[in-house]
């Protein structure tokens, strides 16, 4: 399928206040738009250059480190070179090729390649920084140092905490990484940074195609999409699997017996979400739903999945409360498939979480201790941290990262100032949610609430307007502005 096929999606129109367009072709619209046009729609003058830019900016020296080399780490490394231009600056990033994360689901849809979702990060990391090809080993806070795996020790006056999330298969018990793509299993999410492979996605278009081929064998195949108990990275996209394989049997008159199984409550922790997808999943064949089900085992051979399900118990009538008491407990599910598409546990790298730079307890334990407004670590002053790391509320997102840049780097600017903290993160999270080929409900929200780019669009409906914009106008800004921290 080539990239700039679009099928089965609907007219182009309700762009802008509902209203149709008339006369003129999707190809024709994608162009005029281009990525000035994009820019301009997510908030962001195309006229605004670099050096336009409203940072924080110090003339004093300093030790800087950037730990991680994905999104948020290379985000923050191009504003710090730019805020500090005699900082001593270090990255530790051993990834030699980035990978467009987001990509990996069109990936799964059969839109993108790899060649797509994939450059070299030199591109992106300036000749007067030092880059160590390395991973942290292990965090010191209390004497300013890392150690690398190579047992290499690197100092720093300030850190910028970017390590990312890692993925937890092995804590599904019967399954490894190397199942991902046999015996009907799939994963988008399966990647190595390291080497700059994204095998998930892969196998997810091949595992989209099976599940076509066995719907029109004539029996009707049981597909299961899993979504663990840990937060993840991009919490939508287990349903995005969902709702684009079976637009992809749909469009040939096919279909499966679909089963969602989430440890979620609900579709959507937004209300006006999570109403829209109750209405999305009616288009498809059978969805059932199966909450408070987290994914424990598999049985890789005879396809069997076993989920832990967390149920309530009504007690005894409280006579005081007029309501009965209510209990937890669980019980563990078996439910047999065709296929089955696994999202992994996820959690913070193994050195965060032995360092004293995490949550020491709570649900948060071992995720980057960090004030959720300031991105400032809540005990350690000089350190700072960007993306999927920070444990705090929400926030698991390239979208995320983005916002969070210029608070990361202008409060760390300010602390070397010894000035005020003042940039504040909202909490801004964005959740492009594929509802099918051709439609997307761009869920953006923050701490508060729903907080949509463009106010007079409802922000639950599905839109061929932000498919377009996801699919078409996304990873270039990715590239070109956003690695580069001019947006």
């Amino acid at each position: 399928m080539k990239n700039d096929k679009i099928e089965h999606s609907k007219p182009l129109v309700d762009l802008l206040h509902g209203e149709a367009t008339e006369g003129i072709s999707r190809r024709s619209a994608l162009k005029m738009m281009g990525v000035g046009g994009a820019a301009t729609v997510m908030g962001l003058s195309p006229s605004l250059h670099a050096d336009e830019a409203p940072n924080a900016k110090s003339e004093k020296h300093a030790k800087v480190l950037v730990v991680g080399g994905g999104a948020g780490g290379i985000m923050a490394l191009a504003r710090l070179h730019r805020a500090l231009p005699n900082a001593d600056i270090t990255i530790i990033a051993p990834n030699e090729i980035h990978l467009y994360q987001p990509g990996q689901v069109f990936m799964g849809a059969g839109l993108y390649t790899l060649d797509d979702i994939s450059k070299e990060n030199k591109d992106f990391i300036p000749d007067d920084v030092n880059w160590i090809k390395d991973e942290v080993a292990s965090f010191d806070p209390d004497n300013n140092k890392v150690t690398t795996r190579a047992g290499l020790e690197v100092p720093y006056d300030y850190m910028v905490v970017a390590t990312g999330i890692v993925y937890h298969y092995d804590w599904i018990k019967g399954l490894t990484e190397d199942d991902i793509g046999r015996n009907g299993i799939s994963s988008v999410y399966l990647n190595n940074f390291e080497k700059g492979t994204a095998k998930g996605g892969e196998v997810t278009w091949e595992w989209f195609n099976a599940l076509k081929e066995a719907a029109a064998s004539g029996k009707k195949p049981t597909a299961i999409y899993t979504s663990p108990n840990t937060p993840i990275k991009c919490g939508g996209a287990p349903q995005k699997m969902l709702y684009l394989s079976a637009d992809h049997l749909k469009k040939d008159a096919l279909g499966a017996n679909y089963i969602f199984a989430t440890d979620s409550t609900k579709l959507f922790s937004i209300p006006e979400i999570d109403k829209s997808l109750v209405e999305v999943q009616k288009r498809y064949d059978t969805i059932t739903n199966h909450f408070r089900h987290n994914l424990v085992a598999i049985d890789v051979n005879n396809k069997v999945a076993t989920f832990e399900e967390t149920y309530e118990v009504k007690g005894e009538y409280d006579e005081d409360l007029e309501e009965y008491d209510m209990s937890e407990e669980k019980r563990m599910v078996d439910i047999s498939y065709d296929f089955i598409h696994v999202v992994p546990p996820m959690g913070p790298p193994q050195a965060l979480v032995d360092s004293p730079l995490g949550w020491q307890k709570g649900n948060a334990k071992g995720w980057l201790e960090v004030d959720e407004e300031t991105l400032q670590h809540r005990r350690y002053k000089n350190v700072f941290g960007i993306g999927d790391v920070c444990g705090i509320p929400l926030c698991k997102t390239g979208g995320s990262a983005r916002h969070q840049g210029p608070v990361t780097v202008g409060n760390l600017v300010s602390t070397l100032e010894g000035k005020p903290l003042k940039e504040k993160f909202d909490g801004y999270t964005v959740c492009p949610i594929k509802t099918g080929y051709g439609e997307i409900i761009m869920a953006e929200f923050n701490y508060k609430g729903l907080a949509p780019t463009i106010p007079f669009l409802d922000p639950a409906k599905p839109r061929f307007f932000w498919w377009a914009f996801d699919l078409y106008q996304l990873k270039p800004m990715y590239w070109y502005l956003m690695l580069r921290g001019w947006f």
